[in-house]
This record gives C-alpha cells, structure tokens and sequence, in this order.
C-alpha cells in the first residue's frame, strides 16, 4: 500500500510517499480501508518533533510510528481477534494509527460508526478537533446564557467549540484572522472578532468562559477577558521554545489554579471513541457539521501540514488517498 511515512524529525521535506505491506489487526484492533483522512497540528507536532520533550515518548531521533495522520474515516477491510462492534464493511471514523495511507489501524475503542448523512471527508476531519471540543465543552460546565469567547475559532478545534457552545445554549464570540470570519459566523458565533486589528481587553469581564485554542495569549490577558468564578480552557501547545513549546505557561497555570478566582483547565486532544459516538448523534440531528476548507491527494500530505501551520485553510483540511 501506499503511505507517507517520515523517518527523522523535521520539515515536511522528511515526509515521503512510499510502498509498503499493509498492516495486520491485532487483537482489539481494525484495519482501515481509509477514504478520508483529516490534517490536525498534531501531525505537524509529530513530524517537526517539537516541543523536543514529547521525543522521550515517541522516540528519540524519530517517530516510533513512522506513518503519519491520526483522524480517518473509512470502510473496515479486516478486524482482529475479539473486536465485537465492528464487521467487515462498516463504514467508521475515528482516531487511528497511520492514517495518510490507504490503509490504517485502529484501536475498536476508538472509533464509531460513521453518520450516513455526511461524507467521508466530513467524518475524517471531526474526531481529533469535534473530540477535543466536547471534552472542553464538559470541563469548563457552560450553562445557558452564558457568555464564551472562542480565540482560534476558525481553526480545526474552534470550529466545533463554536457550534457545541452554541448547542449548550451559551453566545459564542469567535476570534480569528480575517479570512474566517465569515466561517465563524456561519457556524453560530454572534460575533467574530479579527485578531490582528482588534484590541481584546475591549471585553475584559465579560466572558464566563474563554477557549485559547492557539496558545499564545498571556495568562494575564486571560484573567482579564474571564469574569470572576470563570473557567479558562488552554488548547494545544503551539509556539513557544522547542524544548517545551507552550507546555511551560500549561504548568504555569496549574500552579496559579489554587489562588486566584478563575478555574484554569488543559485539555489534550480526545481520542475517547465514547465522543466520537456522541458527535455521530450530533450529526445524525443536523445540528453541526465539519466544514472542509480545502482537500489534498495523498502525495501532497506534506504541503497539506504546511498549509494548516501557517493558518492558511479555513476550516478542516482532509487527504484522500
């Protein structure tokens, strides 16, 4: 089978499309046949090797699963000793081991039937970002009428924390860069906000939670924006020194957690096939959707990574191999 497949840490010139066997399912395990696969930062974490402290988990000098892509939706091509839920022929999505290639595993707990009413493109490019968001949405408790800002709302994350705030009845303010705005708004928020022209602390006090998706904002600012009694949810771990990235101002807020008003909260990407149940129900209902900016062939996985880096897709990106 064909799969992009990385052997060292680095750029995205040290992804390659090659030829390789197709995998056996362990036990417990699915084998893919992979129709859509979806582009998340965490694949470009993986490939860049950084923040350099997660090298002491996923290998030293590169990573210990070489195939790169974690999202998938498919058809199940072979399941493994002792898989009950799945049979050869369903159509699934979820989290996955390899997914740039034709053909990828998964853990059974990890994946869910796919919604018949959406694509594969649609399906591929929800659990990683729709799982995240709904394990924020349950940490940070939002209630009807309350008030939540979403900063990086046009990305793969903010995306779903728009509409899943929404659903949970609260008015969603969206911040991100110019060319989003319009996805934000169309997703429910009632406002959305450019970040490099408008000056935040505008709206100190009035969010009873804030989303910081990209990592970047000071603590402080956070505070700030939060009322009293608030939550803080940080997502993702971009920017930052190599060593740590975003980690430290993570541990940071831990440490402030006990004595000041507001509740910080880090989150990791979901890969609870439970949630992924939960987004299918949402989708089957109609009530959200995973709004596909742009797709990619399979060789051209690389640019597919650069691309989300430098904030250029609006939305969801997804390869099809």
């Amino acid at each position: 089978m064909r799969a992009i497949r990385q052997t060292e840490y680095g750029t995205s010139d040290v992804l390659k499309l090659v030829d390789i066997p197709k995998p056996d399912p362990g036990p417990g395990e699915v084998l893919v046949e992979v129709k859509a696969a979806g582009v998340t930062m965490g694949d470009w974490h993986l490939m860049r090797g950084e923040p350099e402290i997660m090298r002491l988990a996923l290998g030293r000098r590169g990573p210990n699963a070489a195939v790169r892509g974690m999202e998938v939706s498919g058809v199940v091509a072979t399941v493994g000793d002792g898989v009950t839920r799945f049979s050869v022929g369903d159509e699934v999505f979820g989290w996955s081991t390899g997914a740039f290639a034709d053909y990828a595993i998964s853990p059974e707990d990890r994946l869910a039937k796919k919604p018949a009413s959406i694509s594969h493109e649609e399906a591929a490019t929800s659990p990683f970002g729709g799982g995240t968001a709904i394990q924020g949405i349950r940490a940070a408790r939002i209630r009807p009428g309350d008030e939540v800002l979403v900063i990086g709302a046009g990305g793969g994350v903010g995306v779903f924390l728009v509409q899943l705030a929404r659903l949970a009845g609260a008015r969603v303010t969206g911040v991100a860069s110019a060319g989003k705005l319009d996805l934000v708004r169309s997703l429910g928020a009632v406002d959305a906000v450019d970040y490099r022209v408008d000056d935040l602390t505008r709206f100190a006090g009035r969010f009873a939670v804030v989303f910081d998706i990209a990592g970047a904002r000071p603590l402080g600012l956070l505070r700030r924006l939060t009322r009293r009694r608030g939550a803080i949810v940080l997502v993702g771990a971009e920017g930052g020194g190599r060593m740590l990235g975003r980690l430290g101002r993570n541990l940071r807020a831990a440490l402030w957690s006990p004595f000041v008003s507001q509740r910080f909260i880090t989150l990791t990407a979901s890969d609870d096939g439970r949630d992924f149940e939960q987004l299918r129900e949402h989708f089957e209902a109609g009530d959200l959707r995973s709004p596909v900016g742009v797709t990619y062939a399979l060789e051209d996985a690389p640019r597919a990574l650069d691309d989300l880096a430098a904030g250029l897709i609006p939305g969801k990106a997804v390869v099809i191999p």
